[in-house]
């Protein structure tokens, strides 16, 4: 029964369903079963998905309900930096005013304008529109600048303006000489490249400088970078608030802007060669160009770029002109111009072909192998300064200098005579009576050139007839002295030069006399064109000077016993006398004898103390070790402070001078002394001129060519800057050392007059008035101005500059030189000689061509200027440690120990 139910319950089953499906593929057609098993998927989807976000929502519920449950609570900070970031920008207010003037103020802020629009806000604005990051940097760059002006109007820039820039200067050109002399003793046969004379250049500077040099740095961008960035981080930290600075992200960023967007291309400009070039050349725009000049330039050119850029110019132009078409008057021209061109390509063909194939000429040793010189008269020689040095110098080699000497002296003994006897005359018609006087100095003079050159003591003796000696004494002790007092023997003497196988005829052979040739442009031209200007004034340098000198020194002071003699300053003061302001001093002297005493006040100037120191160390040459007078000061010398300063180191001096041990050593210091300290106003042994100027080559413990050139000037003499400073640079331009003190004495007379001429007697307010016109604020406005429209010409940034074709470039080296030599003044090469003068100008244009050596000097500049401004910092330790990486220096530093090794072991 019961299998017979399930049966029939099966069927029944079966048959449903057959029918169900069978009136469902009626009513819905045979796709029912696919719609049949979307919704069985559609249903079970819907659940799995429902299933899921009721899980997420319970998770985070949970993990919610942990989190407060079990973890310590978040920092108060995090929210605090949300809040500050979802409130408003607060405005961010800027003082436009930087330096006190607003004719300085405004182009600076434009400055600063452009720098961040070009620099930061280009890339800014593609992270952020935020205004406030840049509020902060143009207020940290304001701050700076602030502080920069603050700190500039406290220094007194007059310093270094006047000494330091040129020993600067003077100490880059010493170390180039050096580092030319160096290459052409390495090989005389071979020239040496740019990159040897530019290694060579870096190790006399660290021979020089000893614990610096900056190849590094000049070399090597990467380290030039490196440098700056070290550099500006340190002026920011020396010049922004302690705040500003330490926020890293705005210092890196101003460092970056100062260093890459300022600093480095200024020197990047300043430093190439051919900017340089078109600045000579614009300098001296005024000045023309002559022709003589110009084919000069081209004859001693050795760089064969230069030669083909004429070269290949030149033949540009003929093919222009060739093409013209002319007729008339024209024609003679175009021909001229033609003609003119062609010899200068052909003067460039040939100095080429010489230069490419090795085989240089110096005219010099031509013209000497040649034999065949043209003759210069020997009186034409003597009145010739370039010719008289050369003539100087080959006496001195033979030993008769005396001859020649004595020559010299006579003829400024006769000047100077015929002089004082003109002054005498005219004070006797005035009424005056000076007779005994002038007579008396003049005799005592003519005495000392006997004793000098003539007596039995003399040493060398001029080798005279015994009777003309004779006949001379006689005349000097019966007979008052005359110009012409040693006329016979003077001619005598020149006959002895002249005729005397040992001087001029043996001159004339001689590789001096060849020399003095090319000096005096005669090699090619046989004309004597030295004695245009030669005149007895030409030896008023050496001769006259040293027969005043022994004019002024005669004294007639009576002889007392000095020896309780006690004298200090009392007193100080500034005195005005028709619009000359100086200092007096007021010298309470007492002395007294075994049955008196006695007291008195003097009133004496620096220069009275500086005259005194004068005449007696070179009167007793052991005192120059001993008494040092206290140096002078050429800029705001009547400040009270440093009178008191001076006041109590002339008092010492004074001190020094009258101990009873110093009178005993020198027994004669006595008149000088008692003359000095005398109640009466002090009669100055020197002029003025020579108490100003030290001589001009002070003698050292080191070598003068392996120290910079402010070691050659003397501490404690500074009064006259300008002419000791233009004597110095000459020394380097013309590289005087080697010549002799006769020619030194003679530019330092032309280099008076010329101060004199230009500036009068004020020379040092004429300076200062100067620098500080310089320093003005219309003149730093016009810097500024000057460098914005440089770098932001119409407000937009320059682009790079093109570099010019080295055809023009090299075109440019040859008009700067021209120009250079064209605007040298006759004089100079008639003092210096001409050879002498165009080396010397050749050697400082040279000096500019590369780039290394450039920067080198732009540097120095800015560390001279940073030591300037800061030095109350270390920045000189500071400038050696940054440039302490030097290969130079690690060389010079292993030299040093190898040589030092051996005399270490012997100890």
């Amino acid at each position: 029964m019961k299998k017979l139910r399930l049966r029939e319950t099966s069927l029944s089953i079966w048959g449903w369903g057959s029918l169900g499906i069978v009136l469902s593929l009626i009513t819905f057609g045979p796709f029912v079963i696919f719609y049949l098993a979307f919704y069985i998927l559609c249903f079970v989807g819907g659940g799995f998905v429902v299933t899921l976000l009721f899980g997420k929502t319970n998770s985070e519920k949970y993990l919610e309900q942990c989190e407060h449950s079990f973890l310590p609570p978040t920092s108060t900070g995090i929210p605090k930096c949300l809040e500050e970031m979802k409130r408003e920008a607060r405005t961010i207010k800027i003082d436009r005013r930087l330096t006190g003037a607003n004719i300085i103020d405004e182009p600076l802020q434009q400055v600063i304008q452009f720098s961040l629009r070009d620099y930061v806000q280009y890339w800014y604005y593609t992270l952020s529109d935020d205004e406030s990051f840049l509020l902060e940097i143009r207020q940290t760059l304001q701050n700076a600048l602030v502080q920069f002006a603050t700190r500039s109007k406290e220094i007194d820039w007059q310093p270094y303006f006047t000494t330091r820039i040129v020993d600067d200067f003077g100490t880059h050109l010493r170390v180039f000489r050096k580092a030319q002399q160096k290459i052409t003793e390495k090989d005389d046969q071979v020239k040496g490249s740019a990159e040897d004379l530019v290694d060579t250049f870096f190790e006399v500077e660290v021979e020089m400088e000893k614990n610096v040099c900056r190849d590094l740095v000049c070399t090597s961008p990467k380290d030039e970078e490196g440098f700056l960035r070290d550099l500006c981080e340190v002026l920011l930290y020396l010049l922004l608030p302690p705040g500003d600075f330490q926020n890293k992200i705005m210092r890196y960023f101003v460092r970056e802007i100062l260093a890459r967007g300022v600093l480095l291309p200024l020197i990047n400009q300043l430093s190439d060669p051919d900017y340089i070039n078109q600045y000579i050349i614009w300098m001296i725009r005024d000045s023309n160009c002559n022709y003589e000049a110009f084919m000069n330039i081209i004859k001693l050119s050795d760089n064969i770029g230069e030669l083909e850029a004429v070269r290949d110019k030149a033949a540009e132009e003929l093919q222009y002109l060739r093409s013209l078409d002319t007729a008339g008057d024209d024609i003679n021209t175009i021909k001229n111009q033609i003609n003119s061109l062609l010899f200068v390509k052909k003067v460039c063909d040939s100095r080429i072909q010489r230069l490419q194939s090795g085989k240089e000429i110096n005219t010099v040793k031509l013209a000497a192998n040649f034999g065949k010189l043209c003759t210069v008269p020997l009186d034409s020689i003597l009145v010739d300064n370039v010719a008289l040095q050369f003539f100087m110098d080959y006496m001195q080699q033979t030993g008769g200098q005396a001859h020649l000497f004595f020559w010299m002296t006579v003829e400024g003994y006769r000047v100077t005579a015929q002089q004082q006897l003109e002054v005498l005359l005219s004070r006797q018609k005035d009424g005056k009576h000076q007779t005994n006087q002038t007579k008396g100095l003049l005799r005592a003079a003519a005495v000392g050139i006997y004793e000098q050159y003539l007596s039995e003591k003399a040493s060398p003796r001029v080798t005279v007839d015994d009777y003309l000696v004779a006949k001379l004494a006689d005349t000097l002790n019966h007979e008052d002295p005359t110009p012409e007092i040693f006329d016979d023997i003077q001619r005598k003497v020149y006959e002895l030069m002249l005729r005397d196988e040992r001087f001029y005829p043996s001159f004339r052979q001689n590789a001096l006399y060849v020399r003095m040739l090319a000096e005096l442009d005669m090699l090619k031209d046989p004309s004597f064109r030295g004695s245009d200007d030669g005149d007895g004034e030409s030896f008023n340098g050496s001769p006259t000077g040293s027969i005043n000198l022994s004019l002024d020194d005669l004294s007639n002071v009576s002889s007392d016993d000095l020896v309780q003699l006690h004298a200090y300053i009392s007193d100080t003061g500034v005195c005005n006398d028709h619009g000359k302001t100086y200092a007096l001093y007021a010298i309470t002297v007492h002395r007294r004898n075994l049955n008196s005493e006695e007291m008195w006040k003097t009133y004496r100037r620096y220069s009275d103390f500086h005259d005194f120191h004068m005449r007696i160390t070179e009167q007793f040459e052991n005192l120059s070790s001993i008494l040092k007078l206290p140096g002078k000061k050429t800029f705001n010398n009547m400040d009270r402070d440093f009178l008191e300063k001076r006041k109590k180191d002339l008092n010492a001096y004074l001190q020094l001078l009258l101990t009873p041990e110093m009178m005993k050593a020198s027994p004669a210091l006595a008149h000088y002394v008692y003359d000095f300290l005398e109640n009466k106003a002090y009669s100055k042994g020197k002029g003025d001129f020579a108490r100003k100027v030290p001589p001009l080559i002070p003698k050292t413990d080191s070598d003068p060519e392996h120290c910079r050139v402010s070691a050659q000037l003397d501490d404690t003499v500074d009064d006259n800057i300008p002419l000791r400073v233009m004597l110095l640079l000459m020394d380097e331009v013309f590289d005087l050392k080697e010549r002799n003190q006769w020619l030194r004495r003679n530019i330092k007379n032309l280099l008076q007059q010329l101060i004199r001429a230009t500036y009068g007697d004020t020379i040092n307010r004429k300076i200062v008035d100067h620098v500080d016109w310089m320093t003005s604020p219309e003149q730093v406005a016009d810097l500024v101005k000057r460098f914005r429209d440089a770098f932001w010409p119409n407000g937009i940034l320059a682009e790079t500059v093109p570099c010019r074709d080295k055809a023009i470039r090299m075109r440019t080296r040859v008009a700067g030189k021209t120009k250079l030599l064209s605007i040298m003044p006759d004089e100079l090469k008639h003092i210096i000689g001409a050879e002498t003068t165009r080396k010397g100008i050749l050697r400082v244009f040279e000096m500019f061509q590369h780039n290394q050596l450039n920067r080198r000097m732009v540097y120095v500049f800015l560390e001279g200027f940073l030591e300037t401004l800061f030095p109350q910092y270390k920045f000189r330790e500071l400038f050696n440690k940054l440039h302490s990486r030097s290969k130079q220096m690690q060389k010079y530093k292993q030299k040093l120990q190898t040589t030092q090794a051996p005399s270490l072991q012997k100890r």
